[in-house]
């Protein structure tokens, strides 16, 4: 029985671990038999309403549900009545008739929310100031492919306590991965977010570490994982935070603390020589593209899991 159909995903928490888990076993086997699948969500149309840029969101949603059998309705937010101030109620009622799902990628997690509360339909949050589940699905899978398992991982997050911490936070704990985030100091991810993942913690068996000391962080872990210092919204703050991160940098000097087998993960868009070196995002233990990739195929398979009845 699939139980996440007709659901929302806004930032993870509506996942039990075992749903989480069987979207990561769908998402492996899609990748491995596409053909198999392929116009499984056949007559199925999504709405993917974009206020912030876009590259891999865009571009693996789309391809993903056309290799489904659906199709994609791409709306720019300015080009829509969302734009001239519409309430979200009225989109999300409108949107519910039309369409099967609505994935948005935008600033407010408060008017995703709002727009999934309305909706009579799954809405996926494609990117939010706070949350970015999507990513965590293809990250999952690309360290499942590359270590064999997810519970017992020491998953080491360092940089922007950011909207990619948070959901690295909710989903490792969900799983039973050990997370430890490395900050600098008043740039740690947000307390509500913290204390989801530790009350999972306790169900699962994993451990929550916040610090400011980023060598600390790296040592023994088996990922390591980091993101731009300036999150979209605060690219004025980039000269500030640049000083204030830079002993914050995935390189050598960070890395040799990690297991010699570490996997290094980055979502993208990257800026080498700032939170990475060249030689790390670009060397053996790195695994950006396969885990681009993984996008399309861990969103093939939230698709189907939300859109389709089995």
């Amino acid at each position: 029985m699939n139980t996440m159909y007709g659901k929302s995903i806004l930032n993870l928490t509506e996942l039990t671990k075992e749903e989480f888990l069987s979207t990561i076993e769908l998402a492996v086997a899609i990748k491995a038999n596409p053909e198999s699948y392929r116009g499984i969500l056949a007559g199925k149309i999504i709405a993917m309403i974009f206020e912030k840029n876009s590259t891999r969101t865009r571009v693996s949603f789309e391809a993903g549900i056309i290799q489904l059998g659906g199709q994609a309705i791409v709306l720019d937010s300015k080009s829509t009545q969302m734009g001239r101030g519409e309430p979200v109620k009225d989109t999300a009622n409108v949107l519910s008739s039309y369409v099967d799902a609505i994935m948005i990628r935008t600033y407010s997690d408060k008017m995703v929310a709002e727009l999934a509360a309305e909706a009579s339909i799954p809405v996926i949050n494609g990117l939010t100031d706070d949350h970015h589940p999507c990513q965590i699905l293809a990250d999952f899978q690309t360290i499942y492919e590359q270590k064999g398992k997810l519970e017992g991982i020491r998953l080491t997050y360092i940089g922007d306590g950011n909207n990619m911490a948070h959901s690295f936070l909710i989903g490792g704990s969900l799983v039973g991965m050990d997370v430890t985030i490395a900050t600098p100091k008043g740039y740690g991810p947000k307390a509500e977010f913290v204390e989801v993942a530790k009350k999972n913690a306790e169900i699962s068996g994993s451990k929550i570490h916040i610090t400011h000391d980023p060598e600390q962080a790296a040592k023994n872990a088996d990922v390591l994982i980091t993101d731009v210092w300036a999150s979209m919204g605060d690219e004025s703050e980039q000269k500030e935070r640049e000083e204030i991160f830079k002993t914050f940098q995935v390189n050598n000097r960070l890395a040799v603390q990690a297991k010699k087998d570490y996997l290094f993960l980055h979502c993208l868009p990257a800026h080498r020589g700032e939170e990475v070196s060249a030689d790390i995002i670009d060397g053996i233990h790195s695994a950006i593209y396969q885990e681009a990739e993984n996008r399309l195929h861990a969103q093939k398979a939230l698709m189907v899991k939300l859109m389709a009845n089995l």
